[in-house]
């Protein structure tokens, strides 16, 4: 085999290219002509492989395809092999390979595939084109990965999610309805019991962002972000419908495990400027930029009003709810200060705490 041929099929690392990347070729017929180096190289993958001509004909398949599909040798060629996928995953699989053989784009398409016991198992298929030094495309190398054990797995997750999840949903409930029994039973603790439902409820809220969805009752979001889950929450306070908080700045992905702390910080920051700060105004507003630096993430919180007062306990239990949600879960600093219209705050957060949470 030549040099040239051999660079051609460089097949075990198809899987493993940049969807940008093409593999160079010749002649349109060095498939057939690489013999049995190829066939043997083919054969032994664990893959499925199946190359075909530029107008998307089939013309090769390996032996895994045969072992697999139980299909006698030729009888797929052509067309022939749409009928081995599942009827209901045909529109998608053809038109994602009817535009990959329009463009010249790399092929990716996940679709089940009739097994020769008669079950079907799901596959990502992926193909690249082999270009001519003309810019022409000779022919497609593609391959079929069985990842039914994966699709299986990843099923039982999300049930175990969205169970465990209601589950934290009704846990909420519960707490909440025995803070409320006991505050009337006590109605020296009736200030406190609110306080802590109000915390409780942020918690809910956040974790109604990210907890596990179906398609109906997902939030209507494209990805989860800082100022998405950061709107969640503040929905809850009036000042935010009448835009009086204001969220700008940069699109920060947030992981499911940093919701919760972040949701902490901001309630408590919402709360005592609704009672103490400028929100405690009827023209008072907040500012909420976010901003990135490296690997780091700033939050800059700024109250604007004529006369909010200083909070006159700053190391209360809420100021070292956030010294610890900062600090300890985001692994991040703070400083603050007040001034005439409120509090003026800036937290610098790691991106790797919000991002992906240990």
């Amino acid at each position: 085999m030549s040099l040239k041929t051999r660079k051609s099929f460089q097949l075990g690392s198809l899987a493993k290219r940049n969807a940008s990347d093409v593999l160079p070729l010749g002649d349109e017929h060095a498939l057939q002509s690489a013999g049995a180096a190829f066939h043997a190289l083919a054969d032994t993958m664990p893959q499925m492989v199946w190359s075909t001509l530029p107008d998307g004909s089939h013309d090769y398949y390996n032996a895994r395809w045969y072992e697999f599909t139980g299909v006698a040798e030729g009888s797929t060629d052509g067309e022939g092999w749409a009928g081995m996928f599942h009827e209901d995953d045909q529109p998608e699989a053809w038109k994602k390979w009817s535009h990959s053989l329009a463009t010249g784009e790399p092929y990716e398409v996940e679709y089940r595939l009739r097994h020769h016991s008669g079950d079907y198992r799901w596959m990502i298929g992926r193909a690249l084109p082999i270009i001519d030094e003309n810019g022409e495309i000779q022919r497609w190398i593609g391959t079929c990965t069985d990842i039914e054990d994966q699709k299986r797995t990843a099923l039982q997750n999300e049930i175990l999610s969205q169970e465990l999840s209601h589950r934290i949903k009704n846990i909420f409930a519960i707490v909440s309805g025995l803070i409320s029994l006991t505050a009337r039973a006590d109605l020296a603790f009736a200030e406190t019991a609110r306080k802590l439902m109000e915390r409780i409820a942020a918690l809910g809220r956040a974790h109604e962002f990210v907890r596990p969805h179906t398609d109906r009752s997902r939030p209507k979001v494209d990805r989860m972000t800082l100022s998405t889950l950061l709107a969640t929450i503040f929905e809850a306070y009036p000042a935010y419908s009448e835009g009086r908080i204001e969220i700008i700045g940069a699109e920060v992905p947030i992981d499911s495990k940093a919701a919760t702390p972040v949701a902490l910080i901001f309630h408590e920051l919402a709360t005592n400027a609704m009672k103490y700060g400028a929100l405690a105004e009827p023209d008072g507003r907040v500012r909420l930029e976010v901003s990135e630096d490296n690997d780091m993430v700033c939050l800059g919180w700024g109250e604007f009003g004529k006369n909010a007062a200083r909070v006159s306990s700053p190391a209360g239990f809420g100021t070292r709810l956030i010294d610890m949600a900062i600090k300890q879960q985001l692994g991040g600093s703070y400083e603050r200060r007040w001034e005439a219209g409120g509090l003026v705050m800036q937290m610098f957060l790691k991106r790797n705490r919000l991002e992906q949470m240990a």
